[in-house]
């Protein structure tokens, strides 16, 4: 056995195997140890080999899936091996042979999965030659196994970083001769990876192998209808540093991406056992089709997870009004793609209007039946994960009744539909009908409650199957014989007390109490012997018994035969199915838009072709639900006003103003309507923003070093359809330094980039921007000081803040008050000198330079310093008395008077 087990093992290896011995799945060796740790379960051991005793530790097979889940969760790949030999019949060990592979990227089973989010399977290879090039190109492809949706891309290095923190995959392939490189690579760029990595043989990324792998697939002569094929792009080691920087990305999609999605292919058919025929196409990727929001703007932003990592307070935690699962999802897959062009927005916001259009007419006329689109979607199936576990042959009865029980939800859905506005939503009507032969076969096949797993058999309709009908009789059968059997026994014997029955351990016996065996029949052989009682067989009840028992077993076999054929009869309908989901999906975001623009009161942005953006009315969408009373506030920005430099003090609400702004543009383009009275949008294109300090301590960068790499990347990249957050730039070091740095960015914002750009600052003497740059223009966040303290209004005002309020904020804080009495001293003594000395500083002026130069090269002495100086460094202080001391003191003093 343990000669099998290590046959099997080389198989797998870098995974863990479950070996199923009976009622357990074993693991051994080093396997046992490490799943003991991270399971919690018992190790022990047991044997030897090669004189060592042989670890081991086990699961029941009943509860494998809860043990595999955290293994999967702990990024740990499982090769289950099952038992397909009888072991009463085997000579040797009985057979075993891997059954499927689970990884954390290609899980497809309802009980591994999440819900409300996909488990992203990623390949990265990089193009030939790219040990000489300073930002060579990758090529990338990502997959969702459980609905068949796959990406492909390829792109600078330096902007990998960026994709792989949008889209967090589970599991990375990478080919084998290049890992090295890649994981080096990453970790240059400071990406911390939580995925689970793999290797696949190198020539599985050839591009070439591949774009026939992938037509052959696809049922396509070639992939060039797809928007891919050909060369890829000429390697970009000049390109630009910038995150998101328009036209990098542009050239179409060539062999390194397409290698990258023929090696996702042949991974899923090694670990599943068949090829992903469920894909739904290969959509080409880039950059400038989407708003470029980089790594920082998203944890700024707090778009799809919150600063602590959790989904609450986010802004996918607002929007998500989803009633399906595959609602959510789609949700969270816009908002990591978000469109940069307008018309796409536009669409999907002419739906939102008609939905909110329905619903008002419906409250105008309550005689008439609501027509509740999220209670209609709540009771559908999860369509795309059922067809993907349906293309895999590993879908379970009761999807399969999930799919047949849907029509009658659909046909609700579909009404809902006809009454909100049946002339606008034609489209989407004919979208949810579901495949009616695949329908009418599930209708014939299926009981109304089958079984939840294929091994417990009860999933088809009588008449569906003459055999199998065949030998459910004779299994159903069993108690009426029993009964018929056990009359006529005791008449036979004469015994009242007399019983057949049976169980799983002995099967069928007549049971007679030990006071009575003495007159039991010859033909009576002893079959148990109990405390009180003998159980005994006969050859009539022998010959029912391997019928009963063979019946059964033939029964379950039979039904394991036809749920395979009828998997393989509804591969076909897989596409409608997956079409089906992505429309009610689709719906389902959509609804959920309408629902929060009806209950926070949003309103429908507009979009023109000039440059800037009016806010009118503007909130932050996630604060506003959390305060009894927002304060709503404007923000203008065009070609003539392009910056806003933001002063006030600390907690008067500049960086909710500015995060505001920023969720509204997203929001505005993801096609959802916004939290303003009235939102004008022209072209953006990219969203940045340096807010919070934080280090990384684990790339050994300090934080005002994160913070200029953000603000190197943001100048290198912004430009006239960027939208720029700068948020109190300058502070992780000396005020002058500092000062500099955060005027030389301003200035470049407005002056090179010219980008719509809001700079929240502390630094007064940057409001003096606006009188140099036309452009740029001064508001602040007002704030009333009285006795009790200071209460923040959070109107944002023409013109900059009078004072910052520090003071008052650090009582705020609960700063002791000898500490807070001691800094209004020093703060005025401050005040007081830098009065007195005149100095201020003008950093536009040219003349400071020279300034600075001047005071480091100081006058030459006069000849009364040089003499008095000169005796100063020849007195010996140690000999002189305190006296001789004071009268040096004095002849110094009039040394240098006179």
């Amino acid at each position: 056995m343990m000669q099998q087990y290590l046959g099997i093992k080389a198989q797998v290896p870098g995974m863990l195997l479950f070996y199923r011995m009976g009622d357990f799945y074993e693991l051994f060796f080093d396997d046992a140890i490490k799943a003991s740790r991270l399971l919690g379960i018992t190790l022990t051991q047991r044997g030897q080999s090669n004189g060592e005793p042989i670890k081991m530790a086990g699961v029941p097979f009943h509860s494998a899936e809860q043990y595999l889940a955290r293994l999967l969760r702990l990024g740990e790949s499982v090769a289950v091996c099952e038992q397909f030999g009888d072991p009463a019949t085997s000579k040797g060990p009985v057979e075993r042979r891997i059954a499927r592979i689970v990884t954390p990227g290609t899980l497809t089973d309802a009980a591994l999965l999440p819900e409300r989010s996909d488990q992203l399977l990623m390949a990265l290879n990089l193009e030939p030659g790219s040990a000489r090039l300073s930002d060579p190109r990758v090529g990338c492809a990502w997959l969702s196994l459980a609905s068949g949706e796959c990406q492909v891309a390829e792109l600078p290095a330096s902007r990998l970083g960026t994709l792989l923190q949008t889209l967090a995959p589970a599991e990375l392939v990478l080919p084998d001769k290049e890992r090295a490189r890649l994981t080096a690579l990453l970790e240059r760029q400071g990406i911390e990876l939580s995925a689970a990595l793999a290797e696949s043989p190198a020539w599985q990324f050839d591009g070439v192998r591949g774009e026939q792998r992938l037509a052959e697939l696809l049922g396509m002569r070639d992939l060039a209808g797809l928007g891919l094929g050909g060369p890829s792009a000429a390697p970009s080691g000049a390109a630009p540093a910038g995150i998101g920087a328009p036209g990098i990305g542009s050239p179409g999609i060539g062999t390194l991406g397409i290698g990258c999605a023929s090696a996702l292919v042949d991974y899923v058919e090694k670990t599943q056992g068949l090829a992903p025929t469920h894909l739904q196409g290969l959509k080409p990727w880039r950059f400038e089709d989407n708003i470029a929001l980089d790594a920082a703007a998203r944890r700024n932003l707090e778009i799809t997870a919150n600063l602590r990592g959790g989904v609450e307070d986010s802004l996918l935690s607002v929007l998500d009004h989803c009633a399906s699962p595959a609602g959510s999802r789609l949700l969270r897959l816009w908002l990591n793609d978000i469109p940069s062009d307008p018309a796409v927005a536009i669409g999907r916001q002419r739906s939102v209007e008609r939905l909110l259009a329905g619903a008002a007419a419906q409250s105008a006329r309550p005689s008439l039946p609501a027509a509740d689109l999220s209670a209609g979607l709540a009771q559908l199936p999860d369509f795309e994960r059922i067809a993907a576990r349906l293309a895999l042959a590993n879908a379970r009865p009761r999807d399969l009744s999930a799919l047949r029980d849907s029509v009658l939800a659909l046909q609700g859905l579909r009404q809902c539909l006809q009454q909100i506005d049946a002339d606008f939503f034609a489209q989407a009507l004919e979208s949810l009908v579901p495949p009616q032969q695949a329908v009418t076969l599930l209708q014939q096949a299926l009981l109304e409650e089958p079984g939840s797993t294929v091994r417990e058999g009860g999933i088809f309709r009588p008449g569906y199957d003459a055999d199998l009908d065949e030998l459910k009789a004779i299994d159903e059968g069993c108690g009426d014989f029993l009964a018929a059997m056990e009359v006529q026994e005791r008449t036979r014997s004469g015994i009242a007390n007399l019983r057949v029955g049976f169980n799983n351990v002995h099967g069928f016996f007549i049971e007679v109490s030990q006071s009575q065996s003495d007159k039991v029949p010859a033909n009576y052989q002893r079959r148990q012997t109990l405390k009180n009682v003998e159980r005994y067989i006969t050859p009539e009840l022998k010959a029912f018994e391997d019928k009963a028992l063979s019946a059964k077993e033939r029964a379950l076999a039979r039904e394991k035969w036809l749920f395979e054929q009828l998997l393989d009869r509804l591969r076909p309908s897989v596409p409608a199915w997956q079409a089906l989901g992505r429309a009610c999906a689709t719906l389902d975001v959509l609804d959920a838009f309408a629902r929060q623009a009806a209950d926070a009161g949003w309103r429908a942005p507009e979009f023109v072709t000039t440059p800037g953006l009016e806010l009118r009315g503007l909130r932050h969408p996630v604060v506003e639900r959390k305060v009894a009373t927002y304060t709503a506030n404007d923000c203008v920005l065009h070609p003539r006003r392009r910056m806003i430099v933001l002063t006030g003090p600390n907690m008067g609400g500049k960086s909710t103003y500015m995060r505001s702004v920023a969720l509204a543009v997203i929001l505005a383009y993801l096609g959802s309507y916004v939290p303003a009275e009235r939102a004008v949008l022209g072209p953006i294109t990219q969203v940045f923003t340096r807010i919070g300090a934080s280090d990384d301590l684990a790339s050994g960068r300090s934080t005002f070093m994160v913070e200029m790499t953000e603000a190197a990347a943001i100048l290198n990249a912004a430009d006239d359809r960027s939208l720029v957050l700068m948020d109190e730039i300058g502070r992780g070091t000396s005020t002058f330094d500092g000062l500099s740095i955060a005027w030389a960015i301003a200035d470049r914002l407005v002056e090179h980039n010219r980008s719509l750009s809001l700079f929240a600052t502390h630094y007064f003497e940057l409001t003096q921007l606006a009188g140099k740059r036309p452009e740029a223009v001064n508001l602040h966040l007002a704030a009333v000081e009285s006795r009790g303290g200071i209460a923040f209004l959070h109107q944002v005002r023409e013109g900059p803040a009078s004072k910052s309020y520090g003071l008052q904020v650090a009582k705020l804080a609960g700063l002791p008050g000898a500490a807070l009495r001691n800094a209004e001293r020093i703060m005025q003594s401050l005040e007081v000198a830098a009065q007195e000395q005149q100095q201020q500083i003008d950093l536009f002026s040219a003349t400071q330079a020279p300034l600075i130069e001047a005071e480091a090269a100081p006058a030459p002495l006069s000849p009364s310093e040089a003499q008095t100086l000169a005796r100063l460094q020849g007195a010996d202080l140690d000999a002189l008395t305190p006296r001789e001391a004071l009268q040096l003191l004095y002849d110094l003093r009039a040394g240098l008077d006179g």
